[in-house]
């Protein structure tokens, strides 16, 4: 886009509805976007209960994870490209059937092989989910109502990952596991019926499906081979040791050769199936490059804080759940203020730097826990996380749409989602892979302190023993069990010191991207941010 393009007279606004209360559409739409993200992380704490349930290994049945996000990575950028082919009306509709559909079978799976096919369905509704609301409510808002809007898309996004491993473990502690696929039926069933009557297509975009679009096989296939090669190298790396494993460096290669392909591909293609023009837009460059790392940051740090209170703490899977609700809240809380602080014409790249600034604080603030901290500590921590992600989420989303013409709303949901969920699957290896890595880096580095001619270690060592024997143990198991406990404290630290260098990590990597935020292409004076 030129800078010129921004200059040109304001287009009249398209509505999907016009006779309809947008904030009614609104709601609509985020309520199945709303249990398509809560899938992503619902299954993660029931694993071990399907696994048994179902006869299989744990290991196995992390493909229950895998398939899911492998599916739903491939539908993310291309839902622009199939709502322009069908509508998008009837684009959401089938994923949101499909989705309901799938959904019902997974609670019915017989088998593991069974439920990771139906985990693949569900997967392919739910990625049209996100990307279609998305760009439903940039045609249904007008530019200045458009943060409140993105405000209450965005608390779906961000608290559905956060209390999904929690209600989780609820359902299958009380209930079956079968339950967190049976909860989407009637979500699934409320929505069909509200879209169908309150959402149409906006004119600009019926007039694109008149036209009639040529269907790029070779686009599709070569981005769908990429982005489920990559989504796979990504969930099963840490576990199969990445190049250590013939299987994750074949991956590597092929998602690689066939995304390269694919980019040079789809740039010449007339009708392609993801539009890469759209990053001649600095704004929307910038954009999808800051929601890959609100991805990383939200998803990485989502999974370390409960396993650091579990693991570290010995917190019960429910406790460790809650410690991440007020930050949840606060995020509930603050985005309905950025929405409003937007239509009140307040600069989004002023928050999208003070959001930056604050979740790295917040990650830093991290990097001084210990293991004598209390529940609060920790909960405040990811309320400062929180306070920083509500300033993020809103002001991205709405300066990624600032300066693209209506007709791009649907090509540019699609990028900029599969952006978020590919940041949250990278954030998500990277800091699995540090923790077992730096881990066993801390573990060598400590263990060469610990040499029993070292009088401080020996002192240790014979202080337990007589406390051991002391209350009954005999002296050769004292010995043993104090050389255990030495062996378990060397552990417990090594691991501690492990979580804070990703607490390091990801708090300087947020840091690092608050300059980006002045490419950003500065909204019109006096007008509310640019959209057509």
């Amino acid at each position: 886009m030129s800078e010129a393009a921004a200059t040109l007279p304001a287009a009249p606004q398209t509505r999907s509805s016009t006779a309809v209360n947008p904030w009614l559409i609104a709601v609509v739409v985020t309520l199945a976007t709303f249990m398509e993200v809560l899938d992503t992380s619902i299954a993660n704490v029931s694993l071990p209960h399907i696994a048994g349930g179902l006869s299989a290994g744990v290991d196995e049945s992390t493909w229950i994870i895998t398939s899911y996000l492998v599916s739903n990575a491939i539908v993310l950028p291309m839902s622009g490209w199939f709502s322009s082919l069908i509508g998008r009306k009837r684009f959401y509709m089938l994923c949101v059937t499909l989705f309901t559909v799938s959904s019902f079978l997974c609670g019915l799976a017989p088998s593991l092989g069974a439920l990771i096919a139906f985990r693949i369905l569900q997967g392919i509704g739910g990625g049209g989910l996100q990307p279609s609301e998305q760009s439903i409510l940039a045609d249904t808002f007008a530019p200045a109502q458009r943060g409140m809007a993105f405000a209450m898309y965005g608390m779906a996004v961000v608290v559905a990952p956060a209390i999904g491993p929690t209600l989780g473990g609820w359902i299958t502690d009380n209930f079956t596991w079968r339950w967190i696929f049976f909860i989407n039926l009637p979500v699934g069933l409320i929505s069909l019926i509200l879209t169908s009557r309150l959402i149409t297509d906006p004119p600009h975009l019926r007039g694109q499906r008149r036209e009639g679009l040529k269907i790029d096989y070779i686009g599709f296939s070569l981005i769908a081979l990429g982005l489920g090669a990559m989504q796979i190298v990504l969930d099963k790396g840490q576990r199969d040791g990445w190049f250590d494993s013939t299987f994750i460096i074949a991956l590597t290669v092929i998602s690689a050769v066939a995304l390269v392909t694919a980019i040079v591909w789809e740039w010449r293609q007339e009708h392609p199936v993801i539009d890469l023009t759209l990053f001649r837009d600095r704004s929307f460059a910038v954009s999808n490059a800051m929601m890959f790392m609100l991805g990383f940051v939200l998803l990485g740090s989502t999974l370390l804080i409960p396993l650091f209170a579990q693991t570290m703490l010995g917190y019960p899977a429910t406790q460790a759940g809650l410690a991440l609700m007020p930050g949840g809240f606060l995020i509930i809380c603050s985005m309905p203020l950025v929405g409003f602080l937007l239509s009140r014409r307040f600069d989004p790249r002023v928050m999208m730097a003070f959001g930056l600034t604050m979740v790295s604080v917040s990650l830093f603030y991290m990097t001084r826990f210990d293991l004598s901290i209390d529940f609060w500590t920790l909960a405040t921590a990811r309320m400062l996380q929180g306070c920083g992600l509500g300033f993020l989420f809103v002001p991205i989303n709405t300066v990624a749409y600032s300066y693209l013409p209506p007709q791009k709303n649907n090509a540019a949901s699609g990028i900029i989602n599969l952006s978020r969920n590919v940041g949250a699957s990278v954030g998500i290896s990277i800091v699995t892979t540090m923790l077992d890595r730096r881990g066993q880096f801390h573990r060598d580095r400590l263990a060469a302190y610990l040499n029993p001619a070292n009088p401080n270690v020996q002192k240790m060592l014979d202080g337990t023993s007589a406390t051991l024997q002391a209350h009954g143990a005999s002296a050769s198991a004292a010995t043993q069990q104090a050389y255990a406990m030495l062996q378990g404290n060397l552990q417990h630290q090594s691991d501690m010191l492990a979580y804070i260098d990703n607490f390091w990590m990801l708090g300087v990597a947020t840091l690092f991207l608050v300059p980006l935020v002045l490419l950003v292409r500065k909204p019109k004076r006096g007008g509310t941010v640019p959209a057509h």
